[in-house]
């Protein structure tokens, strides 16, 4: 942890946190709101398991202002082959629409599943390029309704 006590506040770079997250995930929900007026923000998951309760697959979004968010999509190693993606993928989908969400925006490493994204749909928007050397952060993005 790195902290500088100069005059005034207090700066402090340090590991994770999870209290502080929180805190500015908040503070941005109230800006935006004022901002745009919207407020409709919202969380979900999609979450399969085995017949042992084990966890095979998931994942975590978020949705605002018509827009629906993938955080974070994974299926373990000996389930990829089984459709658990796709079918995690549609219903997330799914679950955007019925939020009002005519669109979803995703991130995936080239060393990821960019390409899984473009099998269902998703359009390479943005890529930021120079992940240790050879590798790049793929934006994709899918329209749900006709624009």
């Amino acid at each position: 942890m790195t902290t500088d006590h100069g005059s005034g506040p207090t700066l402090t770079t340090g590991e994770g946190d999870t209290e502080l997250d929180d805190r500015l995930t908040g503070e941005l929900i109230a800006f935006n709101t004022a901002a745009t007026g919207v407020s409709d923000r919202g969380t979900f998951s999609v979450k399969v398991t085995d017949e042992a309760g084990e966890l095979v697959g998931g994942l975590s979004a978020w949705t605002w202002g018509a827009l629906c968010g993938i955080d974070l999509l994974w299926v373990r190693d000996d389930s990829r082959k089984d459709g658990w993606g796709g079918r995690i993928l549609r219903a997330a989908e799914t679950e955007a629409r019925r939020r009002g969400c005519d669109r979803v925006a995703v991130s995936s490493y080239t060393f990821q599943a960019p390409g899984f994204y473009e099998r269902h749909g998703y359009v390479e928007a943005a890529r930021i390029p120079g992940i240790h050397g050879v590798h790049a952060d793929v934006h994709l993005l899918k329209q749900l309704t006709e624009p």
